[in-house]
Protein backbone atom coordinates (compact mmCIF):
# COMPACT_ATOMS: atom_id res chain seq x y z
CA UNK A 1 0.00 0.00 0.00
CA UNK A 2 1.31 3.43 -0.92
CA UNK A 3 1.40 6.34 1.50
CA UNK A 4 -1.15 9.07 0.90
CA UNK A 5 1.32 11.62 -0.49
CA UNK A 6 2.94 9.04 -2.77
CA UNK A 7 -0.42 7.83 -4.05
CA UNK A 8 -1.66 11.35 -4.74
CA UNK A 9 1.51 12.45 -6.56
CA UNK A 10 2.17 9.29 -8.62
CA UNK A 11 -1.33 8.51 -9.89
CA UNK A 12 -0.91 9.43 -13.51
CA UNK A 13 -2.66 9.17 -16.85
CA UNK A 14 -1.35 5.74 -17.82
CA UNK A 15 -1.54 4.93 -21.53
CA UNK A 16 1.61 3.23 -22.82
CA UNK A 17 2.09 1.18 -19.65
CA UNK A 18 -1.31 -0.51 -19.80
CA UNK A 19 -0.90 -4.29 -20.07
CA UNK A 20 -3.13 -5.24 -22.98
CA UNK A 21 -2.67 -8.99 -22.47
CA UNK A 22 -3.67 -9.53 -18.84
CA UNK A 23 -7.38 -9.64 -17.89
CA UNK A 24 -8.68 -7.45 -15.08
CA UNK A 25 -10.69 -9.30 -12.46
CA UNK A 26 -14.25 -8.11 -11.86
CA UNK A 27 -13.65 -8.22 -8.10
CA UNK A 28 -10.75 -5.77 -8.41
CA UNK A 29 -12.93 -3.41 -10.42
CA UNK A 30 -15.76 -3.57 -7.90
CA UNK A 31 -13.40 -2.97 -4.97
CA UNK A 32 -12.09 0.16 -6.69
CA UNK A 33 -15.59 1.31 -7.57
CA UNK A 34 -16.58 0.83 -3.94
CA UNK A 35 -13.95 3.45 -3.13
CA UNK A 36 -15.11 5.65 -6.01
CA UNK A 37 -18.62 5.94 -4.59
CA UNK A 38 -17.29 7.44 -1.35
CA UNK A 39 -16.51 10.65 -3.23
CA UNK A 40 -18.41 13.79 -2.25
CA UNK A 41 -21.31 15.04 -4.37
CA UNK A 42 -23.62 18.03 -4.24
CA UNK A 43 -26.35 17.53 -1.57
CA UNK A 44 -25.02 13.96 -1.33
CA UNK A 45 -27.09 12.98 -4.37
CA UNK A 46 -24.53 10.37 -5.52
CA UNK A 47 -25.42 10.62 -9.23
CA UNK A 48 -22.78 8.20 -10.49
CA UNK A 49 -23.39 5.10 -12.54
CA UNK A 50 -20.64 2.92 -14.00
CA UNK A 51 -20.85 0.71 -17.08
CA UNK A 52 -17.93 -1.72 -17.44
CA UNK A 53 -17.35 -2.96 -20.97
CA UNK A 54 -15.25 -6.09 -21.46
CA UNK A 55 -16.91 -7.61 -24.54
CA UNK A 56 -14.39 -7.53 -27.40
CA UNK A 57 -16.85 -6.63 -30.17
CA UNK A 58 -18.36 -3.80 -28.14
CA UNK A 59 -14.92 -2.43 -27.24
CA UNK A 60 -14.03 -2.43 -30.93
CA UNK A 61 -17.10 -0.35 -31.77
CA UNK A 62 -16.42 2.11 -28.96
CA UNK A 63 -12.79 2.39 -30.08
CA UNK A 64 -13.85 3.32 -33.60
CA UNK A 65 -15.92 6.22 -32.27
CA UNK A 66 -13.10 7.18 -29.92
CA UNK A 67 -10.55 7.31 -32.73
CA UNK A 68 -12.78 9.58 -34.80
CA UNK A 69 -13.30 11.89 -31.82
CA UNK A 70 -9.59 11.92 -31.02
CA UNK A 71 -8.66 12.68 -34.63
CA UNK A 72 -11.04 15.65 -34.63
CA UNK A 73 -9.49 16.85 -31.36
CA UNK A 74 -5.98 16.68 -32.84
CA UNK A 75 -6.94 18.48 -36.03
CA UNK A 76 -8.35 21.41 -34.06
CA UNK A 77 -5.20 22.25 -32.14
CA UNK A 78 -1.54 23.11 -32.62
CA UNK A 79 0.43 21.49 -29.81
CA UNK A 80 3.38 23.15 -28.09
CA UNK A 81 6.70 21.28 -28.37
CA UNK A 82 6.44 20.17 -24.74
CA UNK A 83 3.07 18.52 -25.46
CA UNK A 84 4.25 16.24 -28.27
CA UNK A 85 5.07 13.36 -25.93
CA UNK A 86 1.64 13.45 -24.34
CA UNK A 87 -0.04 13.57 -27.76
CA UNK A 88 1.99 10.57 -28.94
CA UNK A 89 0.90 8.75 -25.80
CA UNK A 90 -2.70 9.66 -26.58
CA UNK A 91 -2.33 8.39 -30.14
CA UNK A 92 -0.97 5.11 -28.81
CA UNK A 93 -4.01 4.70 -26.58
CA UNK A 94 -6.39 5.53 -29.43
CA UNK A 95 -4.76 2.90 -31.64
CA UNK A 96 -4.99 0.21 -28.96
CA UNK A 97 -8.13 1.15 -27.06
CA UNK A 98 -10.03 -1.93 -28.24
CA UNK A 99 -7.30 -4.11 -26.70
CA UNK A 100 -7.58 -2.67 -23.19
CA UNK A 101 -9.10 -5.32 -20.86
CA UNK A 102 -11.85 -3.09 -19.45
CA UNK A 103 -13.43 0.20 -20.45
CA UNK A 104 -15.30 1.90 -17.62
CA UNK A 105 -17.88 4.40 -18.86
CA UNK A 106 -18.70 6.87 -16.10
CA UNK A 107 -22.18 8.37 -16.19
CA UNK A 108 -24.16 10.89 -14.18
CA UNK A 109 -27.91 10.73 -13.75
CA UNK A 110 -29.68 13.58 -15.51
CA UNK A 111 -28.43 15.98 -18.14
CA UNK A 112 -27.15 19.53 -17.70
CA UNK A 113 -29.55 22.11 -19.18
CA UNK A 114 -28.70 23.22 -22.72
CA UNK A 115 -28.14 26.81 -21.53
CA UNK A 116 -26.70 25.91 -18.15
CA UNK A 117 -24.93 28.61 -16.15
CA UNK A 118 -21.41 28.12 -14.89
CA UNK A 119 -22.93 27.54 -11.45
CA UNK A 120 -25.11 24.67 -12.67
CA UNK A 121 -22.32 23.14 -14.72
CA UNK A 122 -19.92 23.31 -11.78
CA UNK A 123 -22.45 21.53 -9.59
CA UNK A 124 -23.26 18.90 -12.22
CA UNK A 125 -19.70 17.91 -13.12
CA UNK A 126 -18.33 18.66 -9.66
CA UNK A 127 -20.60 15.95 -8.29
CA UNK A 128 -19.19 13.24 -10.55
CA UNK A 129 -15.51 13.93 -11.25
CA UNK A 130 -14.37 13.36 -7.65
CA UNK A 131 -15.66 9.78 -8.03
CA UNK A 132 -13.54 9.40 -11.16
CA UNK A 133 -10.44 10.51 -9.24
CA UNK A 134 -11.23 8.20 -6.33
CA UNK A 135 -11.47 5.35 -8.81
CA UNK A 136 -8.12 6.19 -10.37
CA UNK A 137 -6.43 6.40 -6.97
CA UNK A 138 -7.87 3.05 -5.93
CA UNK A 139 -6.74 1.44 -9.18
CA UNK A 140 -3.20 2.75 -8.86
CA UNK A 141 -2.97 1.56 -5.26
CA UNK A 142 -3.66 -1.98 -6.54
CA UNK A 143 -1.16 -1.95 -9.38
CA UNK A 144 -3.75 -1.10 -12.00
CA UNK A 145 -3.68 1.90 -14.29
CA UNK A 146 -6.09 4.14 -16.14
CA UNK A 147 -6.53 7.57 -17.63
CA UNK A 148 -9.60 9.75 -17.89
CA UNK A 149 -10.66 10.16 -21.51
CA UNK A 150 -13.46 12.15 -23.12
CA UNK A 151 -12.85 11.91 -26.89
CA UNK A 152 -15.71 9.41 -27.23
CA UNK A 153 -18.16 12.08 -26.08
CA UNK A 154 -18.15 13.56 -29.58
CA UNK A 155 -20.32 10.50 -30.30
CA UNK A 156 -22.10 10.27 -26.97
CA UNK A 157 -25.50 9.60 -28.51
CA UNK A 158 -24.19 6.81 -30.74
CA UNK A 159 -22.37 5.16 -27.85
CA UNK A 160 -25.45 5.52 -25.66
CA UNK A 161 -27.44 3.63 -28.28
CA UNK A 162 -24.73 0.98 -28.53
CA UNK A 163 -24.66 0.42 -24.77
CA UNK A 164 -28.36 0.89 -24.04
CA UNK A 165 -27.81 4.07 -22.03
CA UNK A 166 -30.97 6.25 -21.94
CA UNK A 167 -29.49 9.38 -23.54
CA UNK A 168 -32.15 11.83 -22.38
CA UNK A 169 -31.83 10.70 -18.76
CA UNK A 170 -28.14 9.90 -18.30
CA UNK A 171 -24.99 11.84 -19.24
CA UNK A 172 -21.73 10.12 -20.05
CA UNK A 173 -18.93 12.18 -18.50
CA UNK A 174 -15.78 10.10 -19.01
CA UNK A 175 -14.38 6.76 -20.02
CA UNK A 176 -11.46 5.08 -18.32
CA UNK A 177 -9.45 2.31 -19.96
CA UNK A 178 -8.34 0.01 -17.12
CA UNK A 179 -5.52 -2.53 -17.12
CA UNK A 180 -2.72 -3.92 -15.02
CA UNK A 181 0.44 -1.87 -15.35
CA UNK A 182 3.50 -3.10 -17.19
CA UNK A 183 6.71 -3.02 -15.10
CA UNK A 184 8.28 0.35 -14.54
CA UNK A 185 8.66 3.00 -11.92
CA UNK A 186 6.21 5.80 -11.34
CA UNK A 187 7.44 9.21 -10.33
CA UNK A 188 5.51 12.40 -9.66
CA UNK A 189 4.41 14.29 -12.75
CA UNK A 190 5.96 17.54 -13.94
CA UNK A 191 4.12 20.28 -12.11
CA UNK A 192 4.79 23.91 -11.33
CA UNK A 193 5.28 24.48 -7.60
CA UNK A 194 2.15 25.69 -5.84
CA UNK A 195 3.90 28.95 -4.95
CA UNK A 196 4.08 29.79 -8.67
CA UNK A 197 0.35 29.37 -9.26
CA UNK A 198 -1.02 30.72 -5.97
CA UNK A 199 -2.10 34.30 -5.29
CA UNK A 200 -3.17 35.91 -2.04
CA UNK A 201 -6.15 38.20 -1.47
CA UNK A 202 -6.21 39.59 -5.05
CA UNK A 203 -5.54 38.17 -8.51
CA UNK A 204 -1.92 38.72 -9.44
CA UNK A 205 -0.79 39.35 -5.86
CA UNK A 206 2.06 37.24 -4.54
Amino acid sequence: MKGVAELLTTTRAFRRRLDLTRPVDRRDLLECLDIAVHAPSGTNRQPWRFLVVQDAATKQQIAEYYRKGFAAYLSARTPRPDQLGDLASGQHLAAHLHEVPALVVVCSLGRPPAEASSLLLASFYGSIYPAVWNFQLALHDRGLGSCMTTAHLAYEREIAELLGIPFEEVTQVAMLPVAHLLPGGTSPGRRAPAAEVTMWDRWGAE
